[in-house]
């Protein structure tokens, strides 16, 4: 009776893993996707020993094709465009920034471990998730470090986000909350540049209201500069329609090669980073030149840190240099 349930259990587990690739048709569909590597995986391991058995081979060809096909069609595109990240960090400019982006956790019992990770990484920015009443106070301990800030007020128990950055704002009042405190943006003075940064957390998925909150968001990055960076816990993964929404919103490139961030803290880190789902993410837009990226490791939260390391292109072009030459000679 084992084949029979093996090939009962791949045609189950094909329904939601091909239902996922049609998200855009309705959100339920796109909460599926979220667990598309794991439902890949599975249907691979069901169907593996099923190519053994006569009788059921065809049902374990299918399945494992649709298993292999799935993986690799999510993660060929994300390794190619890190390999292309890393290929450029040669020509990347020569003053390097750094962004923390994380989850506290709003009932984190260790305080200490955050701030910890935070002195010795020393970022210019840090954009928090889940920032409830008890971390508003933690945070005053970081106001020397950490003089330019936007908390935005708890929308629920959970808390808000959060914009700490060592770096000055472009202007005193450049900075502002929005959709219940979900989402903070200020404009932090990088050297000689502006860039406009955003804070988001994203309710859960379908039937929640991750899809509507998008929505509601997506007016304000619109509305973001040339350049500018957006971190946070999307509680959806970077292949998913959400993601994909967020970034066209806002005309921005979604970082690739982050890897899992969430998990529960139950499961040992090393699985969880290898089992956990990826949905802590940074877009970036414009001239952000981004580096390299990186897990952190755990500090009490049910999210790992991601820690960003970033360039800013210089304004003038080679054509633009160019251009003034000739003006200036008449021609």
């Amino acid at each position: 009776m084992l084949p029979a349930f093996l090939a009962i259990g791949v045609v189950l587990v094909s329904f939601p893993l091909v239902a996922g690739f049609w998200g855009r048709l309705h959100p339920a569909l796109d909460s599926m996707a979220h667990f598309r590597l794991h439902l890949a995986v599975l249907i691979a391991l069901m169907a593996a020993p099923l190519l053994f058995v006569k009788g059921w081979r065809q049902i374990g060809a299918a399945g494992a094709v649709l298993g292999i096909a799935t993986l690799s069609a999510t993660l060929l595109p994300v390794q190619a465009t890190a390999g292309s990240a890393r290929a450029g960090e040669a020509d990347a400019p020569a003053a390097r920034y750094r962004l923390l982006q994380l989850n506290l956790r709003y009932d984190n019992a260790t305080p200490k471990q955050v701030f910890s990770l935070i002195g010795r990484t020393k970022p210019d920015i840090v954009t928090l998730n889940e920032v409830s009443g008890m971390w508003v106070k933690e945070l005053k301990f970081l106001e020397a470090t950490y003089p330019y800030r936007v908390v935005c007020p708890p929308p629920a128990r959970i808390g808000g986000v959060a914009i700490l950055s060592r770096r000055p704002f472009a202007d005193p009042q450049a900075f502002a909350c929005y959709d219940r405190g979900s989402m903070a943006v200020a404009t932090v003075r990088l050297g000689a540049d502006a860039v406009e940064i955003g804070a988001l957390h994203l309710g859960w998925p379908w039937p929640f209201e991750q899809h509507h909150q998008v929505s509601r968001v997506a007016p304000v990055l619109e509305r973001f500069p040339q350049t500018a960076i957006l971190a946070g816990d999307l509680n959806a993964t970077p292949w998913s329609v959400t993601a994909h929404r967020v970034a066209a919103a806002g005309e921005m490139d979604l970082m690739p090669g982050i890897g899992p961030t969430w998990m529960k803290p139950v499961v040992p880190e090393a699985l969880r980073r290898l089992v956990g789902l990826p949905i802590d993410n940074v877009f970036t837009k414009g001239r952000i030149v981004p580096l390299t990226v990186e897990r952190l490791e755990d500090v009490g939260s049910d999210h790992l840190p991601v820690l960003l390391e970033f360039g800013i292109q210089p304004t003038s072009q080679p054509d633009e240099v160019i251009e003034v030459k000739l003006a200036r000679n008449g021609r």
